[in-house]
């Protein structure tokens, strides 16, 4: 019998058999896979979603009048401290920034509180007031609204001053009437700034420079008086300087109105109607307020003028209603506009009871 080969002392692995799969057969899928593709078709749902969802809310806007010129919100009353239900009112309407004409929130907030007090809620008015003024016309239309709300409605009035009541600010201040400790001021505010200023720039030389010349048509030359282009004749600074004065004798005339020590003695105003702005203690020495004090003080004296109980007086200030536009876009109500009207607008000659010689670049229209 044969015998099996011997070991020459080498061991090798044995052989395995390489399993080859049947043609056509494969590979079950990972449930990874199915996951991804489930995340994949979420977004791309999710991104339909999101464009559907734009383009409804940008038809809203647009239905909603985003933009429009007529789209102004009503006055909501936030309410700010003593009885959350209290029938009788006292509400904060304000005055900020550069005034420019009478309309807008303004004219809003004094036909709240007009039909408000018409129905026998609002029992008085405190004026928040933290401007540096602005337009004689816009200034004085303030201040004529205030104080024929007052005297239509028989509201006792009092201001509270914020950071800044110069100016036109001040001018507006007056809305008081002669009412004494009406008119607070807060230990940092600044005030007075009594004066009226037409602000003019000489931009000849420059534009020689540039080899840019004035050139109009125009039916009469003081048409022309105010431009930049040319150096001030005397004859047009005499009439601008009667424009200043005229407006410098109302702001005189409206302080006296509301600060009866001035009636007695004009000169001690007319030390103060330099254009010069004061402390809040400055002021207070000079007769310019009556008050060094908070808007809580404010809303006491007026509570106080008002007879009223404090124990059933609600405290409210007026608000915007945001529209939705701002609601959805974070746009503000007000919005300085830089458009070319604008820009032409702030070039016009006119008078400002401003603390600044750089008039505002926003349209009048706002």
């Amino acid at each position: 019998m044969d015998q099996p080969p011997q070991s020459t002392g080498s061991s090798q692995p044995p052989i395995q058999p390489l399993l080859v799969p049947e043609p056509g057969a494969v590979p079950p899928p990972r449930k990874s896979r199915v996951f991804v593709r489930l995340l994949l078709t979420l977004l791309v749902l999710g991104l339909i979603g999101s464009v559907v969802l734009n383009v409804v809310l940008m038809a809203i806007v647009g239905l909603a009048g985003i933009g429009s010129a007529d789209g102004e919100g009503r006055v909501q009353e936030k309410f700010v401290s003593h009885n959350h239900y209290g029938a009788e009112k006292v509400a904060i309407l304000s005055i900020e920034g550069t005034i420019l004409t009478g309309d807008g929130f303004f004219k809003q907030q004094i036909d709240h509180a007009r039909k408000d007090a018409e129905a026998g809620n609002l029992k008085a008015l405190v004026v928040r007031v933290n401007s540096p003024g602005g337009t004689v016309n816009g200034s004085d239309d303030m201040l004529y609204q205030l104080r024929r709300l007052a005297a239509d409605t028989h509201i006792p009035v009092v201001v509270s001053m914020g950071a800044l009541a110069a100016s036109g600010g001040y001018y507006v201040s007056m809305c008081v009437g002669d009412q004494p400790g009406t008119i607070f001021a807060e230990p940092t505010t600044l005030t007075g700034s009594i004066g009226v200023i037409i602000p003019h720039y000489n931009l000849a030389d420059l534009m020689k420079n540039w080899g840019i010349q004035e050139d109009p048509v125009v039916s009469n030359p003081l048409k022309t008086m105010g431009s930049f282009a040319h150096k001030m004749t005397e004859e047009e600074r005499k009439i601008f300087q009667d424009l200043v004065d005229g407006g410098f004798t109302q702001f005189k005339d409206v302080i006296k109105g509301g600060r009866p020590q001035f009636r007695k003695d004009p000169e001690a105003l007319d030390k103060l109607a330099t254009g010069q702005i004061f402390t809040a203690q400055q002021a207070l020495g000079n007769g310019l307020i009556d008050k060094i004090g908070y808007l809580e003080d404010a809303v006491k004296a007026a509570i106080r003028l008002a007879k009223l109980d404090k124990a059933n007086v609600k405290v409210v200030r007026y608000k915007a209603e945001p529209r939705l536009a701002d609601i959805l876009f974070g746009r503000s109500r007000v919005e300085p506009s830089l458009a070319l009207a604008a820009l032409l607008d702030s070039a016009t000659p006119r008078t400002y009871y401003l603390c600044t010689w750089l008039p505002p670049l926003a349209s009048s229209a706002k």
